[in-house]
């Protein structure tokens, strides 16, 4: 037993402030295993080892806050370009179909030959269980609403959601996309070439333009470590089965600061269309940021929206918003091109939600299997307690 003094050990004070928290928080590293407290020969009060207290304090330092570097093969966001495993998303959106892109994400093979039927192939009894599903939510719940319900139902249906095996995961993923997509409210189209041909008819009774919805879904499948991809990795870190990642990564999403993004970027367009100097106006008087513009990542243009603002063409909407962008420096974002092709096309108002939510699923599947295969429950936070002392 140490006693007091001996250079080896640390009393509690000491230890507080070479680690810089207060006495209370050295005990709940003592019961989470972080240190270990021995008992002072002679006197009250425990004393703490040293060079462990030194391993705590270094180990602080290189997380300073950060729960676990993630390594990733997947997406690339560098000089305001986008990229899938090497791939600039650009040209896929243009070139590729969703089918090809989800297998480049989810199985690094090149994008082409996969065709919608055997990536998001639809098992009809699963696409009645989902309407029974989304069926139990209020009339006026959103899209995204019932979209979460059908994960979940599906995921309690699927006896083998515990097979975590590649195969098996996409498998899933490509099924439980086709499903929900079939499942939604609206006419059902099957035996249509793209997901954006079967998505169609859910949000919009205009004539069809597939290849938006297909550039969208691609444009809108992964974007690096967003909070709801974090939180799908988390949940697939403690093995959990990809209903429940997916379901992980659609609670975040429902984030007012997150999903809600083109709902937002709808309404204000919806103002605009009308005198779009005015909506500007008034947005800039509240205060608040103007919808649909700008980015944290990107500086100058966000690659997703030149794609998909370039495909409307000549449509009266597109005027719209070049008419607020030259008034602003900021740039318009992927949220306001969604927000431009629902006015275009008359989609329905939480139809942009969706349309996210259906396309990060893609990119939320092929975090699920990257995290598979690295360690287990590697993501813990430091807590430190700062609550009434004991």
């Amino acid at each position: 037993m140490p006693a007091e003094g001996d250079e080896n050990y640390l009393t509690t004070a000491e230890v507080a402030r070479r680690l810089q928290v207060k006495p209370a928080t050295i005990y709940a590293y003592v019961s989470r295993g972080l240190l270990t407290s021995t008992r002072a020969r002679g006197r009250r009060g425990s004393l703490f080892a040293a060079d462990e207290v030194e391993r705590l304090a270094a180990r602080s330092i290189e997380h300073s806050g950060v729960v676990e570097r993630i390594e990733s093969q997947l997406t690339l966001l560098a000089d305001d370009e986008l990229y899938y495993r090497g791939h600039s998303a650009r040209t896929l959106a243009t070139t590729s179909t969703v089918a090809e892109v989800a297998t480049l994400l989810w199985t690094n093979q090149p994008p082409v030959g996969a065709d919608a039927d055997g990536v998001f192939g639809v098992e009809k009894q699963g696409v009645e269980l989902a309407r029974v599903g989304m069926g139990v939510v209020p009339d006026g719940a959103r899209l995204t609403d019932r979209v979460r319900v059908a994960v979940a139902v599906l995921g309690a249906a699927d006896p083998l959601r515990f097979d975590l095996s590649p195969g098996a995961v996409t498998a899933a993923a490509g099924r439980l996309i086709g499903t929900v997509v079939a499942a939604l409210p609206g006419t059902t189209a099957y035996g249509v070439p793209t997901l954006g041909a079967r998505l169609w008819p859910k949000l919009s009774e205009e004539e069809p333009r597939p290849e938006l919805l297909d550039a969208a879904l691609i444009l809108l499948a992964d974007h690096g470590l967003a909070v709801s991809t974090v939180a799908a990795r988390v949940a697939a870190s403690a093995r959990a089965n990809l209903y429940a990642v997916i379901s992980a990564g659609l609670g975040a999403l429902d984030g007012q600061y997150h999903g809600a993004a083109p709902t937002l970027a709808y309404e204000f367009l919806d103002r605009a269309k009308a005198d779009p100097v005015k909506a500007l106006s008034d947005q800039l008087r509240s205060g608040k940021p103007i919808p649909g513009f700008g980015h944290r990542i990107y500086q100058h243009h966000d690659p997703r929206a030149d794609v998909l603002l370039e495909l409307l063409g000549d449509h009266p909407i597109v005027d719209t918003v070049r008419a607020i962008a030259d008034r602003t420096p900021a740039f318009p974002n992927s949220d306001l091109a969604i927000a431009a092709i629902m006015h275009a096309y008359r989609f329905r108002p939480d139809a942009g939600d969706a349309l996210f939510a259906i396309a990060r699923m893609i990119g939320w599947t092929a975090h699920a299997l990257e995290e598979y295969a690295a360690p287990a429950l590697r993501f813990r936070a430091m807590g430190i307690y700062t609550g009434q002392p004991t």
